[in-house]
């Protein structure tokens, strides 16, 4: 029988720490047992972002935060057997695998293999009229076109992994196929046992967000306290070949992993409980048990799967306009008052036809409504941030609306600092699917030194 797999997470979104898989890999080291670690780095619009700023430069697109990932850990994978899978290629995996070659070549590693998988980008079904679109049409298919990329699943990365790899560079994957891919690999399942690969696909969805079933994400002091939060340890999984699971986290670190943490993370973005859509299985969490067996120790059990869809999701990302958003403070006695005169002035302001929204930070931003009404009391708050943000076709648009915010340090009610201003283009996303059958995945791995792979990406 196959020993179990240890399955560490060293990130839950792009921008996440980039010191966060020290002590996973310390811990799986110490151990000595089969191990893989994993980083999901990927959002809907974190994959659009990538996809502008390749537009900008082809050497681009990737996590920005790669080799500050990679670079405390790397070489001590490498050396010590752990394979590393990661969705941090983004739009262009190939560059992030050059990358990673050359980190490897510095910690004396000039041969280690870097496997790219490929064939998410599915623009040419958009292209073609292929996808069925899910949930409500918005019209967000005749705005200009950014990408289109389709959820693949476990089996590339399994196949990577089969020949050779030592580190794997995908772009849009589920993110439990990260855990499924190495679950397979290394136990051998069949696609075709269900519950396994629902077993896999479990474990996968409550590391998939790094700290958030560690303690990240869950403080709320007197209510729900985290011990040592400023140094949460991230999670690991030990998988069974049965499907058993336990999440752990390293020894020495702070955070904990009670029924809690793993419950909130276990309805994450679930929808159904009772059937939970992934390229690799249909998982069906409503028979689930959460056990604790020891500190920080949590058994999960009673995953059921049913067969995988016949379509894969597909998020379409287009343009979305400009966003220009201004803030400016207010403090004091009347400090309310002076800082709503600054949003009238701003709305009056700002150039016609624009859409806009002003909030009171502190005040009305969370339970306020666009039209400035609040449910919150009518208390005297002395410490208060006037916020506007406008939505505009151009960027020359949105900077001239958020000019004002500026002009009012002059211009606008007495006292008010603190101005700050930004510009950005906007994303908008849609859903759909695709037909499996026209989503085709390809695995390329590379075995020569950094400068050979360099040549062969750029062929």
């Amino acid at each position: 029988m196959a020993k179990r797999l240890l399955v560490g997470c060293g990130a839950g979104f792009s921008g996440d720490r980039t010191d966060a898989a020290v002590p996973v890999v310390r811990e799986m080291l110490h151990r000595r047992e089969p191990a893989v670690l994993f980083f999901e780095c990927l959002g809907e619009r974190t994959l659009a972002l990538a996809h502008l700023r390749r537009r900008q430069d082809l050497r681009a697109g990737h996590e920005p935060l790669l080799e500050d990932m990679l670079q405390p850990v790397l070489g001590d994978c490498l050396a010590g057997g752990i394979a590393i899978v990661g969705n941090f290629g983004a739009a262009n995996p190939r560059e992030a695998a050059r990358r990673i070659a050359r980190l490897a070549d510095v910690a004396g590693f000039s041969n280690a293999r870097i496997a790219v998988v490929e064939g998410d980008d599915v623009t040419h079904l958009v292209r073609a009229g292929a996808l069925e679109a899910l949930g409500i049409d918005q019209g967000l298919d005749d705005r200009p076109l950014i990408c289109a990329n389709a959820y693949l699943g476990a089996e590339p990365i399994a196949r990577a992994l089969s020949e050779g790899a030592q580190v794997v560079v995908t772009g849009r994957v589920a993110d439990p196929a990260m855990v499924v891919g190495p679950a397979v690999q290394h136990f051998g399942w069949s696609w075709s046992d269900t519950d396994r690969i629902a077993a896999g696909t479990l474990a996968g969805h409550l590391l998939e967000c790094g700290s958030q079933v560690s303690g990240g994400y869950f403080a709320d002091p007197g209510m729900k306290d985290v011990p040592d939060p400023a140094n949460i340890g991230f999670p690991i999984a030990e998988i069974a070949e049965d499907g058993g699971i336990v999440i752990t986290k390293p020894a020495d670190t702070g955070g904990l992993v009670t029924p809690a943490t793993v419950k909130e993370q276990l309805l994450y973005e679930i929808h159904d409980p009772a059937a939970y859509l992934t390229p690799d299985v249909v998982l069906d969490i409503t028979g689930v048990d959460v056990t604790p067996v020891g500190l920080d120790r949590i058994a999960v059990s009673g995953a059921c799967g049913h067969p995988r869809p016949d379509r894969l999701k597909v998020t379409v990302s287009v343009e979305g306009g400009w966003l220009g958003e201004g803030e400016i403070s207010y403090a004091g006695p009347n400090a309310r008052a002076r800082a709503q005169l600054a949003i009238d002035i701003l709305k009056a302001r700002v150039p016609e036809g624009l859409r806009v929204r002003g909030d009171l930070i502190g005040v009305t931003s969370v339970f306020g409504a666009e039209d400035g009404s609040t449910n919150t009391p009518d208390t005297a708050a002395e410490d208060v941030r006037a916020r506007i943000a406008v939505e505009a076709p151009t960027r020359e648009l949105a900077e001239r609306a958020v000019r004002e915010v500026t002009a009012l340090l002059c211009c606008g009610p007495a006292a008010g600092g603190g101005a700050r201003t930004q510009v950005r283009q906007r994303v908008n996303t849609w859903s759909a699917t695709a037909p499996r059958s026209e989503v085709e995945s390809g695995v390329q791995v590379i075995t020569q030194g950094a400068q050979q792979w360099a040549e062969t990406v750029d062929a």
